[in-house]
C-alpha cells in the first residue's frame, strides 16, 4: 500500500513515515525537498499516483494568523483536487484538542478551516485533535518566564508524548475512515502548574512555577478545561514519568 506523508520530516511526520516503511508500506514524504509543494501544488499528482492514504501532518512556517490561514486553506484546497484526481481512499489530519472553543486566536481558526476544507471535500477523512505534547514543555516555560519564575495557569492538562501521536496517527491511518473527529491525550490529567512544576524538578532547572488562575495557556485564554478532551477519547500509554527517562 502507497501513503502519502505530508510533512514527513517534522517531530511527528518523520516518526509517522519511518515506522510505516519498517512495516513494509511503500511511503512518500511529501515534502519540497521531494519535489511535492502543497502550496504550489507541484509534484502533488505524481506523489498521488496509486496513493490509497494521505496523512497530512503539515504545519505553517509561523503561528501568526495571516500566514497561518493562508497556509492551511491553500495547502487543504490543493491536496483535496488532487486527491480527488487520484482516488485517495483516506485522508488523516493531526489537529488540536479544543480548537472550537478558541477561534478567537488566529491559528486556531487556521486549524479548523483544514479541518474544514477536509470535512466538504467528499473524501473518506479521519480528523485526530491531540492535546499538547510533552516535548512542548520547554517552550512553555521559555515563554512563561521572567528570569527564574514561570508562571504557569492552573488549567486542566493532559499532555501527550509525541511517540505515542505517531503510534495513534498510524493506528487510525490504516482503520477505515471515521468520516469524523476522534480526539488522543495522555494518560494523565493534572493542572497545567504540577505538571510543568515536575518538568522543571526531573529536568534540574533552577526555576520556580508561580501558579496562576487566570486560565491562560501562552498568553491566550482558554477555557478551564479547554485544552483537554470532553468525552470519549484514546489515551496513549507512555506516562510522563517514564518519557522523561528516554
Amino acid at each position: 500500500m502507497k501513503i502519502l506523508v505530508v510533512g514527513g520530516t517534522g517531530l511527528i511526520g518523520a516518526n509517522v513515515a519511518e515506522k510505516l516503511k519498517k512495516e513494509g508500506y511503500e511511503v512518500v514524504i511529501g515534502s519540497s525537498k521531494n519535489g511535492i509543494n502543497i502550496i504550489t501544488g507541484e509534484g502533488l499528482s505524481e506523489a498521488l499516483k496509486g496513493t490509497e492514504i494521505v496523512i497530512d501532518l503539515s504545519n505553517s512556517s509561523s503561528p501568526e494568523e495571516e500566514n497561518a490561514i493562508r497556509f492551511f486553506k491553500t495547502a487543504g484546497q490543493n491536496l483535496a483536487e488532487a486527491e480527488k484526481q487520484a482516488g485517495v481512499k483516506h485522508h488523516i489530519i493531526l489537529s488540536i484538542v479544543g480548537i472550537d472553543k478558541v477561534l478567537n486566536i488566529g491559528y486556531m481558526r487556521a486549524k479548523k478551516i483544514q479541518e474544514d476544507t477536509i470535512k466538504n471535500s467528499g473524501i473518506p477523512y479521519t480528523i485526530i485533535r491531540a492535546t499538547q505534547f510533552y516535548e512542548h514543555t520547554n517552550t512553555i516555560i521559555s515563554i512563561q518566564s521572567t528570569d527564574d519564575k514561570v508562571h504557569v495557569s492552573t488549567l486542566d492538562y493532559q499532555p501527550i508524548a509525541a511517540e505515542d501521536v505517531a503510534q495513534l496517527v498510524i493506528k487510525f491511518a490504516l482503520e477505515s475512515a471515521k468520516n469524523s473527529t476522534v480526539e488522543i491525550a495522555g494518560p494523565e490529567l493534572t493542572p497545567m502548574d504540577e505538571f510543568v512544576s515536575r518538568y522543571i524538578k526531573l529536568t534540574g532547572q533552577h526555576k520556580t512555577v508561580i501558579s496562576d488562575n487566570d486560565n491562560k495557556y501562552m498568553f491566550f485564554d482558554f477555557p478551564k478545561s479547554g485544552l483537554v478532551p470532553e468525552g470519549a477519547h484514546t489515551k496513549g500509554n507512555i506516562y510522563f514519568k517514564d518519557w522523561i527517562k528516554v
